[in-house]
C-alpha cells in the first residue's frame, strides 16, 4: 500500500468573489469543508490544507479534525508557493511518502471515485505522474511521485504545476472525467447550487 499525502491548496485572497471564498456555503458545509472531506474519505490521517489569505478567519470556522493547516505567508506569490510551502511541510513530518495527491479547495464537485481511480492507475506505476484531463491541457487533480518533490518545492509564479505536466514526457492521464468547475466567483457559485439542484 502506498503511503499518499493530499495537499489541499486553499490559499488565495478570493479577489473575485470578494469574500473568502473558502468558507461561502454550499448546503450545510463551507466549500472548504467540502473538498476537505472527499480528501479525508481517501486518506483521513494524511490531508495538509495550505492557507494564507484569511487564515485565522478560516481556521476559526472549519473544523481542524485530521487536517493538517499549513500557513503560506507568500501566498501573495500564487499558487505555485503553496505547493512549495505544501511539499517543504511534508518532508519535516515523521511520514515518508511515496507521493501527493494536490487538489484545489475551490473544485467541491470532483468525485471521491474519480480520485481513487487515480490512486489505483498511480499504484500501476509510481514512477509516472497522474494528471488530470481538461481536454486541451492536463492539471490538477495529480499525483506527483516522491521523485518530484524537489521540483514541486522550487515552483514560483501563479501557474501551479500546469509547466511540469503539459511539457513532461512522464505523465499519463485518466481516460475518464469528472466535474472541474471551480468556484471562483458569485456567479460560479450560483451556477453550481443550481447543477445540485437538478
Amino acid at each position: 500500500m502506498i503511503n499518499i499525502a493530499i495537499l489541499v491548496l486553499a490559499a488565495g485572497e478570493s479577489s473575485r468573489m470578494k469574500t473568502p471564498k473558502q468558507l461561502v456555503k454550499i448546503g450545510v458545509n463551507f466549500l472548504l469543508e467540502t473538498v476537505l472531506s472527499k480528501a479525508k474519505a481517501i486518506n483521513v490521517n494524511h490531508v495538509y490544507c495550505v492557507l494564507g489569505a484569511n487564515d485565522v478567519l478560516i481556521r476559526r470556522e472549519i473544523s481542524s479534525a485530521n487536517t493538517h493547516f499549513i500557513h503560506n505567508t507568500n501566498f501573495k506569490e500564487g499558487l505555485s508557493s503553496s505547493i512549495a510551502y505544501g511539499i517543504a511541510h511534508l518532508k519535516t513530518t515523521t511520514n515518508s511518502y511515496d507521493a501527493v495527491l494536490v487538489l484545489l479547495g475551490d473544485q467541491p464537485a470532483i468525485e471521491k471515485t474519480y480520485l481513487n481511480e487515480m490512486i489505483a492507475l498511480f499504484n500501476k506505476d509510481q514512477s509516472k505522474i497522474i494528471a488530470s484531463n481538461y481536454g486541451e491541457k492536463l492539471g490538477v487533480p495529480a499525483i506527483f511521485p516522491k521523485s518530484y518533490f524537489s521540483k514541486l518545492q522550487k515552483m514560483s509564479g501563479d501557474f501551479g504545476a500546469k509547466d511540469l505536466l503539459n511539457n513532461n514526457s512522464n505523465v499519463v492521464h485518466l481516460n475518464k472525467q469528472t466535474n472541474f468547475i471551480d468556484i471562483d466567483t458569485e456567479e460560479d457559485l450560483q451556477n453550481f447550487k443550481k447543477m445540485l439542484l437538478r
